[in-house]
């Protein structure tokens, strides 16, 4: 999960002169937000500081970030003729700053770890623009796919083939690797990701697989789809901390690598229970290759940085 973030003195001080969204459009800044926890941290990996909501500002969607609501979608879609409106955009010139971004951080990571880039899944933006922001129901979002059947497919596939050319944009600039973050999928029945998610998922994964990258496949809250989402494709299926390791990997299959699933809570305890949740992880993982240890979720803002440092000693020297 994101990597840097509030919980970081250095992210807080920079975060204090400059927004979110000014942070992710210099590549100056945005490398050194994303260098921050590679200097602090025994990680094996550096992510990509951005936000998965870029990709919609230069479709139509305006955006910004309120101060304790989070996102807020200034022109939510409503109907057909919003989705319409949607214009298509170039991922290397509408986005370009993410981009130059990726290529001053092969820079500066050199052979150090490898750069890990990102995008939303077509369920998880489709509901930020219908929802105008964060929800708990997806009421506008679900109405919508019932409803409108035809409107929603059209809009999650013009969904898919932007996030589709993005990601490979990414990756021409240097990624090592992407992942597919669907946040909000959990709120879906298997049946109904089958029929309203499930293809452009794997439209977007595919495209990956043929652009020569691994792909991570993350989403919260999903122990009843891990089965259905392991036929999106992807090399490796990110599990929260809902569902034991050893049974989430059984229910995804033998063909897939698996990403997680500590609860980022236990940062936020006594080390020697941390120490024992990741135990139990590396312990049903039982040394089978194809295993990244992760959190279930990102990193919450006032988990202490001494926290995160010892998990990832501890996971490193774990036998």
């Amino acid at each position: 999960m994101r990597q840097a973030g509030r919980y970081m003195a250095e992210y807080r001080a920079i975060r204090k002169q400059y927004t979110l969204l000014e942070i992710c459009k210099q590549p100056e800044l945005a490398t050194e937000v994303t260098l921050q926890p590679v200097e602090r941290l025994e990680v094996d990996a550096a992510i990509l500081f951005s936000d998965l909501l870029l990709p919609l500002e230069p479709m139509g969607i305006p955006f910004d970030f309120i101060k304790g609501e989070g996102p807020v979608i200034h022109k939510p879609i409503r109907n057909n003729a919003d989705i319409k409106a949607l214009r298509t955009f170039e991922s290397r010139e509408s986005l370009g700053h993410v981009l130059k971004t990726i290529t001053i951080l092969n820079q500066e990571l050199k052979d150090r770890v490898p750069l890990i880039g990102f995008a939303g899944a077509p369920f998880t933006l489709a509901s930020y623009a219908i929802e105008g922001g964060p929800s708990k129901s997806y009421e506008k979002t679900k109405a919508l796919m019932y409803t409108e059947p035809s409107a929603w497919h059209r809009l999650a596939q013009f969904l898919a083939q932007s996030i589709s050319d993005y990601l490979v944009a990414q990756i021409e600039a240097g990624v090592q690797a992407v992942q597919l973050f669907d946040s909000w999928i959990g709120a879906l029945s298997p049946s109904d990701y089958t029929e309203f998610a499930l293809p452009y998922s794997q439209h977007i994964l595919q495209t990956v697989s043929d652009a020569g990258v691994p792909a991570l496949h993350f989403g919260t809250g999903t122990s009843t789809l891990l089965g259905v989402m392991s036929k999106a494709g992807g090399d490796v299926l990110g599990v929260d901390w809902r569902l034991p390791l050893d049974e989430a990997w059984t229910r995804i299959g033998p063909n897939h690598a698996i990403q997680g699933n500590l609860d980022p809570t236990l940062l936020l305890g006594p080390i020697e229970r941390l120490q024992a949740g990741a135990k139990d992880v590396l312990d049903r993982a039982a040394g089978r290759p194809g295993h990244i240890f992760n959190l279930g979720h990102g990193i919450l803002p006032t988990t202490p940085v001494e926290s995160v440092q010892e998990l990832a000693r501890f996971v490193h020297h774990y036998r």
